[in-house]
């Protein structure tokens, strides 16, 4: 520890702290505009100048180490005078008239550290020159006008997400901000992930999705966990009037650190189905509009028991909707299938795994952050768990090797150091070759060299996705165990929707078998149907569909219950990696609209179901894939 005076204030920091860090850990504001906490120190923009005793000129406090005995100051005259004229500077450069812009009032930096040191106005003509808007990307709007080249945007898309498509062209005043070689944003390799868009401090990067629909001080914040898949990322839903405004990352977020995918950020807001307002019964060969005591006593009616029954629901529901899901169906009902979309293809193999191990034996994603060799199992985390894909793709340019094995193209093999091909339901004899190539007895030479680079690793990873634990048999699995052994491996597997694992803790994680079925409950949500299972369905007799929007598969029911979508309820999910997090109603639904599981609660009234609520001691019976924590 070193000891260090920032105005007048005796300061005790960690050696290796910035003279920022150790300022704000003390609760003194110095004002910034490059520097963001979770990107490199850069000391660009010269904001953060302050006056360190000894020193002949002032320093910015973003880049400066903190010594032990250092004296400073953050609001002399001369620190005053220069944070005036750095801000004066950027005003006069671009066109940064605050009464037109988008982010005025409020959301925009530039504006408020303006505000901050009393500016009302600057004393420099402007000198700027306009530059083309890029409005190409269906999500983002790129504005070179209002950029003030701090370059957050870029080390952004950089160091966090590993994406490297933004860059500078052109230098001083004519730097200009683009995608790739100079391409269009839309026609660029962005991935849509919007990192961009949240770090940039004024309005040259923005949403067109939420501009103009409230700023920071009008909206209702709303923290909680995103359901779009099993990585669990926290993020902020931004509402206004009821109404979704906008979606962010948490900046403190410990296991996402503000990521989010497109999936998470965007997609969310783009919804265009047509939502169920009214229960629906049918009649007469139509489906016609129903109170909900008319809905429940036809289900009541038509519901089967036993092996005549099927019962099947999404994963993207939370804990405690699979928990009542189960003890409805399975415990009073006794229905022949009760299980998920999934079927179980993304957990049931490993489940079976923990099971014979009486142990949990996968990692934590956050090896993936300090990783040297990374090998994946028909899995690509460029298309799916984005963000998990992210802490390996910046890896990467620090040295990390790739190396993937699929039975297909992806986007992340194009990445790789080295291509495997694994065809489908023949991962073990990849997995055979690969120790064959440890022991120096493969004749394949680029087996021989995936082998020696996992060898020579210190952190290696091994990640598989659904179609691989999908295909695995039990010998598959043991020789995973024994690759991870040998290479000293950590073992990662990604899951599928949002409480894939946590349906898995419940037994939800058998095939879905209609042999025999005379009546089907599903339990949609807000999960669009897959044709597969809309046809698996086509033959069964009685379908009660519990649904927030509308799709072919509610259209062919017999019984139709409107439900809430996911920002309407609250709730509980269990990621991939075994954290128990909240999601957070951020809406309220419709009028006559229930949540999920208050249907299955009318549901179970009405069958005379004594259901278990005590889902924590369920979810524990089973030993899980990983360690469990945050119950």
């Amino acid at each position: 520890m070193i000891k260090l005076t920032i105005d007048d204030k005796t300061i005790e920091v960690q050696e290796g702290t910035t003279v920022l860090e150790a300022a704000e850990s003390a609760g003194l504001f110095v004002p910034t505009l490059c520097h963001h906490p979770q990107l490199t120190p850069y000391g660009g923009c010269r904001l953060c100048m302050v006056e360190v005793e000894g020193a002949r000129t002032l320093q910015p406090s973003c880049t400066l180490p903190a010594t032990d005995g250092m004296v400073i100051k953050t609001s002399t005259k001369k620190v005053l005078d220069a944070r005036k004229f750095v801000l004066t500077l950027l005003f006069s450069e671009r066109n940064h008239f605050c009464m037109y812009c988008q982010v005025s009032g409020g959301d925009c930096e530039l504006q408020n550290r303006a505000y901050d040191e009393g500016m009302t106005h600057w004393d420099l003509q402007p000198n700027w020159q306009p530059f083309e808007v890029d409005a190409s990307h269906p999500f983002i709007v790129l504005d070179n006008n209002r950029c003030i080249l701090c370059r957050r945007c870029v080390r952004a898309c950089g160091e966090l997400v590993g994406n490297y498509t933004l860059g500078f062209e052109e230098r001083g005043a004519d730097s200009l901000l683009v995608a790739d070689y100079d391409v269009p944003l839309g026609e660029s390799t962005c991935i849509s992930c919007g990192t961009c868009v949240q770090i940039c401090p004024t309005g040259a990067i923005i949403d067109r999705q939420s501009a103009y629909q409230g700023k920071e001080t009008e909206v209702d914040h709303h923290v909680g966990v995103c359901v779009e898949c099993s990585v669990g990322c926290q993020r902020d839903v931004l509402t206004r009037d009821n109404r979704l405004v906008r979606i962010e990352g948490e900046w403190d977020a410990p296991l996402n650190h503000g990521l989010l995918c497109d999936k998470g950020r965007f997609l969310p807001l783009e919804e265009d189905r047509s939502r169920l307002l009214t229960p629906l019964v049918r009649k007469d060969g139509n489906l016609k509009a129903a109170t909900w005591e008319e809905a429940l006593q036809a289900i009541s009616e038509g519901l089967s028991k036993g092996k005549e029954l099927a019962a099947v629901a999404s994963t993207r529901l939370p804990v405690e909707d699979l928990a009542l899901f189960k003890s409805i169906f399975a415990d009073g009902l006794n229905a022949g299938v009760v299980t998920t979309f999934e079927e179980g293809a993304a957990t049931a193999s490993i489940a079976k795994l923990a099971d014979k191990l009486g142990k949990p034996f996968e990692s934590r994603i956050d090896t993936l952050k300090e990783t040297d060799a990374v090998l994946t199992l028909a899995l690509d985390l460029v298309e799916e768990h984005q963000v998990a894909g992210f802490f390996v793709k910046r890896q990467l340019y620090n040295g990390t090797k790739l190396i993937t094995a699929d039975s297909k193209q992806s986007k992340l093999a194009e990445k790789a150091d080295i291509k495997l091909t694994m065809k489908a339901s023949e991962e073990g004899k990849l997995l055979s070759q690969l120790l064959a190539a440890l022991e120096n007895t493969a004749e394949n030479p680029t087996l021989s060299e995936a082998a020696t680079i996992l060898h020579e690793s210190e952190n290696v990873c091994i990640v598989y996705g659904k179609e691989f634990t999908a295909n695995a048999d039990e010998d598959t699995l043991d020789l995973l165990l024994i690759l991870a052994e040998k290479f000293d491996a950590n073992l990662i597997g990604v899951k599928g929707n949002a409480n894939s694992m946590a349906a898995s803790q419940f037994g939800l994680d058998a095939p879905l078998t209609l042999d025999g079925v005379q009546s089907a409950f599903v339990l949609l949500a807000d999960e669009t149907p897959s044709q597969k299972l809309v046809k698996t369905l086509e033959n069964v007799p009685f379908v009660v569909a519990q649904a927030a929007y509308g799709s072919k598969l509610t259209g062919n029911a017999d019984v139709v219950l409107p439900v809430t979508m996911w920002a309407e309820q609250s709730g509980t999910y269990l990621n991939m990696d075994g954290r128990m997090q909240k999601a957070v109603k951020a809406l309220d639904a419709p009028e006559g609209i229930l949540t999920s599981h208050e249907a299955l609660q009318k549901i179970a009234d009405m069958l005379n179901i004594e259901v278990d609520l005590d889902w924590n001691t369920s979810l524990m019976a089973r030993t899980p894939v990983v360690e469990i924590t945050g119950v």
